[in-house]
């Protein structure tokens, strides 16, 4: 008996079941996403050419696919690629994976740069710590054609994939990648920034286990763990980050929701911040806590 010839529609719809039966989120978008990635085609396409019968090898390849995500890989690992800010970013076990919530970040930058009234030719300075995929950076070089940006991060492997993202988005002559852990790398220099904004690993070490497999089993840990109450690197970069920053300058922080009242208490020891606030996410919790340096007279 010859196998039977699927046709996308029909592909689509028993893995769709299949994938829902097996609690795997948005089963529907992710058996599109994973067969436009078998096919080499993107959505619309699938969508015009649901009648297409599917050859035995589509079909082989489409159920590997499936088996990686039963096994509860993420799909951007599967695919290779995470979107953000409207472009296409690499993406692998080395970095976390970008998340929709830190594009607030990248809004609030371009917000308070415009607020501040500065022409494009005097761009700011802007530090992206622990840079991970690059993503902030880059769609912050993106945004601010005059800015210049420098980009951490503790690891070298985190750091070759920001650079694959710096050279597929056009801007490696706009960022610089330096290697080390937060602020280590800096204290030796005279560098200070406009704007520094970070997305530091905040996750409780008391909540790590409760983390859904293609988070806690497939992301490097380095890039979520935040230690006790995941305020560890928080608080180094609240307390040390005035010393980085220019008068009137400003520091970006996302977080839990639960960390922002406690983050913006740190930020009120000493007289180095000002103005204080919290931002919060599409999902209306606090998600970005950010200060301005004092400006003294």
């Amino acid at each position: 008996m010859s196998p039977r010839r699927w046709t996308i529609k029909e592909l689509l719809e028993v893995t769709a079941d299949y994938l829902e039966k097996k609690e795997i989120d948005r089963p529907r978008l992710c058996a599109e996403i994973l067969l436009c990635h078998q096919l080499k085609i993107n959505r619309v396409k699938l969508y015009l050419a649901f009648d297409q019968p599917l050859n035995e090898r589509e079909v082989s390849g489409y159920r590997s696919l499936i088996k990686r995500r039963l096994n509860r890989e993420p799909i951007q690992h599967i695919t290779g690629v995470q979107e953000f800010w409207s472009m296409e970013f690499i993406v692998g076990p080395q970095v976390l994976i970008p998340r929709p919530e830190s594009e607030l970040l990248v809004e609030q930058v371009i917000s308070l740069y415009k607020a501040g009234g500065q022409t494009e030719e005097s761009g700011p300075t802007v530090l992206d710590l622990g840079t991970g995929s690059g993503a902030l950076a880059v769609s912050l070089a993106r945004e601010l054609g005059g800015a210049s940006l420098w980009a951490s991060d503790i690891s070298p492997d985190a750091l070759d994939i920001a650079g694959k993202n710096v050279k597929r988005h056009g801007v490696e002559d706009r960022i610089q990648f330096i290697h080390g852990d937060l602020w280590q790398p800096f204290k030796e220099k005279t560098f200070t920034f406009d704007f520094i904004i970070s997305n530091p690993p905040y996750i409780a070490i008391e909540d790590y286990d409760s983390l859904p497999p293609e988070v806690r089993d497939y992301e490097p840990r380095l890039a979520l763990d935040g230690h006790n109450q995941g305020m560890f690197y928080i608080e180094k970069i609240i307390m040390e980050g005035a010393d980085y920053l220019n008068p009137g300058g400003w520091l970006l922080i996302e977080m839990d929701p639960v960390q922002t009242s406690k983050a913006l208490e740190l930020m009120e020891q000493g007289n180095c911040y000002g103005e204080k606030r919290r931002i919060r996410d599409y999902s209306r919790n606090y998600r970005v806590v950010m200060s301005q340096k004092a400006v003294v007279s």
